[in-house]
């Protein structure tokens, strides 16, 4: 404790000085909690997420007291290589999983990869920790309600000290509210502990973890902690009087405890101990301060894993009784779950209605008979904390395939899939293999909230795959391929495709593929670059205009949205000389406005016209169908802005 708190000390100094940059916040006041939970835990498998007041913890769990100091000073040997907040580090090889500043978003990790070691056969307990202000987060409470349906060892701790920020816990809840009695709201136990005495702390925390780890339960303790100094090394703490302030730093634990050690006949061992701490953490202050600055040549060119061998896939489509039987879309991806079920041990479905039922489009019918409940689930309507689940999972070994009911509830996952997963590679290093179905699209008369195309929205954050088929043998095939990357992939699935008509699908033993546009259909008057349903649209137009104009496009489908892999649409395109984009999504901020952009740049000396960008119109999707027939585009309006724009 002595360590953790001298070290807090000495980095605001340093703060100070010009020395390190950010946000600089300090455990001053929690040592009595997380230094005697770090001491308790099994760290060879037990889980963590740390919050920006838990150096103490870090300290403990790994790490040299240099890599933390490097993170904290940015330089070129720090653990994350300077790309993350220097509170914001973990280390996710042992299992402590780097914050974010969303922090309930981190409580589903914990508990997915407390569950990844659990279905390994390991008796790991979690811990997820958050503050008296994060307590009020969505997050927190589908976090606490999924650990209780799924009977997770994760224990949660509330870290009360009283404030968020500026506000007061008076100012949060209602009045003489005490947090842990929330946990009966969920079918779990939940106790309060004063952590000023590490003593009663180390105690209580030593029974509750005995028991997370023995029943295989999760618990919910609050933990009063002091808050010696304010949210960060900016915070004046104005808003306290000097009344409220003298009470804060009177309740600070850790003297009262070297008064007790002294009292002991401990002075000699503690002037040692101390002395010998303050002089090492100076020599590895000074070791932190002379490593050079990080160079921006470090920086990789996209926040992707590296690609990963292809996984070694049987040579067939399914089982004897369908191999090569004409199927839809919707088929022709239960047959590729039911193949990566059947062949890869490590793979596990969740979403929501996707057991018995078989899920909202009947995609993952007959799974759940096949595969079992453990492999096969549904899930609370809590999309973030199953997609935090999932992610926790797939740091933990396993790689899952969550089904989103449609893909604009995936908004609620936002945080997880943007924030989390698609940045945990480019400041951890570690890898999030996990693949998000989104059925999408419109066409069908649901609405404004079951018929967008986002491909756009979460996409314009980095670390995100994507792959938009639009035939049943590419849906086949890009499950597979997403399902093996390294990375977490959006499977985008247009609803009107599900069942738009049958084909044969077979095994492929160039799935990979996938990841390059196709060539859908060759033409020489203009290149045509779609994706998705609009594949099909683009292809019945330019049919159209072959018929009819003699004027021949060059058709291409995308299928990869992210990575973009344009080479073979910028050969055409130098043929061509002419470019339209066609895309559901709506025109404004529209994923063709992209595409356009990418290929004009490095091209626009060879264009004889303006690109032609076909789009929907800027508004929420409308319900009637006379309405979203004149919303979206349609062969019909295609065909007319097509020549409208020739001529």
């Amino acid at each position: 404790m002595f360590l953790s708190r001298t070290a807090d000390n000495r980095i605001l100094e340093l703060f100070r000085q010009g020395l390190i940059r950010g946000t600089v916040t300090g455990g001053q006041g929690n040592e009595g909690l997380i230094v005697p939970l770090a001491l308790l835990a099994d760290k060879a498998i037990d889980v963590v997420s740390f919050t920006h007041r838990d150096l103490g913890g870090h300290l403990i769990w790994s790490g040299h007291l240099c890599e933390h100091l490097n993170q904290y000073c940015a330089n070129a040997a720090s653990p994350t290589l300077a790309r993350e907040g220097n509170v914001h580090h973990g280390d996710p090889a042992h299992r402590s999983l780097p914050m974010i500043s969303h922090l309930g978003a981190m409580l589903s990790n914990v508990a997915g990869l407390t569950d990844a070691q659990r279905r390994h056969g390991l008796p790991a307990v979690g811990y997820a920790i958050f503050g008296d202000g994060g307590s009020s987060t969505g997050d927190i409470h589908e976090t606490l309600n999924l650990a209780a349906v799924l009977s997770l060892p994760v224990v949660f701790i509330i870290e009360n000290n009283g404030y968020a920020y500026s506000t007061p816990v008076a100012e949060q809840f209602a009045p003489q509210v005490e947090l842990w009695r929330r946990a009966a709201g969920y079918g779990i136990e939940g106790l309060s502990v004063d952590a000023s005495d590490p003593v009663v702390a180390a105690q209580t925390l030593s029974a509750v973890l005995a028991r997370a780890r023995a029943e295989q339960r999760p618990f919910l303790v609050e933990a009063r902690v002091s808050r010696l100094r304010g949210h960060a090394a900016y915070d004046t703490c104005d808003y306290l009087s000097a009344a409220e302030n003298a009470a804060i730093q009177a309740s600070d634990g850790l003297p009262r405890y070297r008064q007790r050690l002294l009292d002991a006949g401990h002075a000699s061992a503690l002037a040692t101990i101390e002395s010998e701490i303050s002089s090492w953490l100076e020599t590895c202050i000074q070791i932190s301060l002379k490593i050079p600055r990080p160079s921006a040549s470090s920086l990789p060119s996209d926040a992707f894993a590296p690609d990963s061998p292809a996984l070694p896939w049987q040579p067939s489509a399914g089982t004897d009784q369908n191999a090569g039987a004409a199927v839809n879309q919707a088929q022709a991806i239960n047959l590729a779950l039911a193949k990566i079920l059947r062949e890869r041990p490590e793979a596990v479905i969740l979403g929501q209605d996707i057991g018995t039922y078989g899920g909202a489009f009947k995609v993952t019918e007959g799974l759940l008979a096949t595969h079992g409940r453990g492999r096969v689930f549904n899930v609370p309507l809590a999309e973030s904390a199953c997609t935090g689940w999932a992610i926790g999972m797939a740091l933990g070994g396993f790689r899952p395939v969550e089904e989103f009911q449609f893909a604009d509830f995936a908004t609620e996952a936002f945080t997880q899939l943007t924030l989390n997963a698609a940045t945990y590679f480019f400041r951890s290093g570690a890898r999030v293999p996990a693949v998000f179905r989104l059925p999408c699209g419109g066409g069908l008369t649901f609405g404004s909230f079951h018929s967008q195309e986002l491909e756009s929205v979460f996409l314009a954050m980095p670390g995100l795959k994507a792959l938009y088929p639009s035939t049943p043998q590419d849906a086949f095939n890009a499950l597979l391929a997403a399902y093996e990357d390294e990375n977490p992939v959006l499977l985008l699935e247009h609803k009107a495709l599900y069942r738009r008509s049958k084909h044969p699908v077979v095994w492929d033993p160039a799935y990979r593929e996938v990841w390059q546009p196709r060539h859908v259909r060759a033409g020489s008057y203009a290149t045509l670059v779609t994706y998705g349903e609009m594949t099909h649209v683009a292809a019945e137009a330019a049919e159209y205009f072959e018929s009819e104009y003699e004027r021949s496009f060059d058709v291409f489908d995308l299928r990869a949205l992210a990575p973009l892999r344009l080479d073979a649409i910028e050969a055409s395109l130098a043929r061509t000389h002419r470019l339209v984009v066609l895309h559901e999504g709506r025109r404004t901020h529209g994923f063709g406005a992209e595409l356009v952009s990418r290929l004009t740049e490095k091209q626009f000396f060879d264009l004889e016209a303006p690109p032609l960008r076909v789009a929907a119109l800027d508004l929420p999707v409308p319900f009637a169908p006379e309405l979203e027939f004149a919303y979206r585009p349609t062969r019909d309006s295609l065909i007319a802005r097509i020549s409208e724009w020739m001529r």
